[in-house]
């Protein structure tokens, strides 16, 4: 399972993806802060829980993954897009599989405070990209978006597309 807030979905996000593919024969992508209403603050990344740090909902962001997914060549079929709340792990049952490995990539200490609460909850972590930069950040994206950037160069043509048919980005 990888699971992240997708907002958007984008390039490293792909990466992600692929690795756990790679790695197993079903993914399950969890989408965090999928309710609106229940994101709260954490201290370890301070912006995550701001509306403009989330504009597009549950809906539009599994249209992403799904998108992605194709472009990766994935079979829809082995691809699971589920809820997943973050914030709250005593939720994580009712959504998560048992026997779930968790497929992690940490790049700061938002990564560090959810590889800690994963592994309390029993899950089996696996890090990939282990001590990689992060290349580009969904906070890139929509800047290149709010600015008029280039950032169809930020994430996956399937994406590009969904996010073009929601009519809230640049033509």
């Amino acid at each position: 399972m990888i699971h992240g807030r997708f907002q958007p979905f984008h390039s490293g996000h792909l990466e992600y993806l692929r690795g756990a593919a790679a790695r197993s024969d079903e993914v399950f992508v969890g989408i965090t802060n999928p309710d609106p209403v229940r994101i709260r603050p954490e201290a370890s990344d301070p912006l995550r829980h701001l509306p403009e740090s989330n504009p597009w909902s549950y809906a539009e962001r599994l249209l992403m993954v799904k998108a992605a997914a194709l472009d990766l060549g994935l079979e829809l079929a082995h691809v699971h897009v589920i809820p997943f709340p973050v914030n709250e792990p005593e939720l994580w049952g009712a959504y998560v599989p048992d026997g779930v490995t968790q497929y992690i990539r940490l790049f700061s200490d938002w990564g560090g405070t959810k590889l800690e609460r994963l592994r309390a909850a029993g899950y089996e972590v696996v890090v990939l990209d282990e001590g990689a930069e992060k290349g580009v950040s969904g906070a890139d994206v929509r800047a290149a978006l709010r600015d008029g950037g280039d950032w169809e160069a930020l994430v996956p043509p399937g994406v590009a597309r969904v996010l073009r048919s929601l009519e809230r980005v640049p033509a």
